[in-house]
């Protein structure tokens, strides 16, 4: 997908609702088919990816995906950067939400997370953002949008992972490398077993090598 450059869009004037609050405050039923069109685009913009890679993915084939004319999505998006860019969104936050719940239903056991996280990056959804973050290597008007999003997604969810796990507190370096592992090792086996590069039966012992590395490290006590 050749990404062209956003074109600002003129600011609408707020109305006001019988109650005196502006319009944007509160839902209604066109802001929600409105969000719901957008969601649908987005998710297009996903399988996508994952079937045909960043440089298949063109704006008609979304439209398509998503069972929407062209028309209708330009509505929503007036070019290919604004939708990759709010896909990109869309990807963070749904790698944080997955990193929420395996924090708040656990205690936190090594094995637990490391399963969880292995199992999260299974999803389409990683696929996708790997593609995106492989092409933006070449693409410079990608890597313009995706490089702020990367620096603005790893501040929420450093400061995130040290609320979520009190218990390391004690301990930030050696978190801040559990965490380090964690992402490199687990990420670098998924892209591995689609590449070809890992034998999916080293999988087991690798992750359990991952989890007994990070008994070492947490704090004692």
């Amino acid at each position: 997908m050749a990404v062209s450059p956003a074109r600002k869009r003129p600011e609408r004037a707020s109305t006001r609702a019988p109650n005196g609050k502006t319009s944007e405050s509160t839902p209604t039923r066109q802001s929600l088919k409105s969000a719901q069109t957008r969601g649908r685009l987005i998710e297009a913009t996903i399988q996508c990816l994952v079937k045909v890679g960043y440089s298949g993915t063109t704006t008609p084939l979304v439209a398509v995906e998503a069972g929407l004319s062209r028309g209708a999505m330009l509505h929503h998006f007036e070019n290919s950067a604004t939708l990759i860019r709010a896909t990109i969104v869309e990807l963070h936050e749904r790698r944080l939400r997955a990193f929420r719940r395996s924090s708040e239903i656990t205690e936190h056991e090594p094995t637990t997370m490391v399963t969880a996280y292995w199992k999260q990056v299974q999803k389409p959804a990683f696929v996708a953002f790997q593609e995106l973050a492989m092409a933006a290597r070449t693409d410079a008007d990608l890597a313009q949008i995706m490089q702020p999003l990367q620096v603005e997604y790893r501040e929420r969810f450093n400061s995130e992972a040290i609320a979520l796990f009190p218990e390391w507190q004690s301990a930030p370096e050696q978190f801040a490398q559990a965490m380090a592992l964690s992402q490199t090792l687990i990420e670098g086996m998924a892209t591995g077993l689609m590449t070809g590069a890992l034998d999916e039966v080293m999988v087991p012992a690798l992750l359990k090598m991952l989890e007994d590395k990070i008994r070492t490290l947490r704090p004692k006590g």
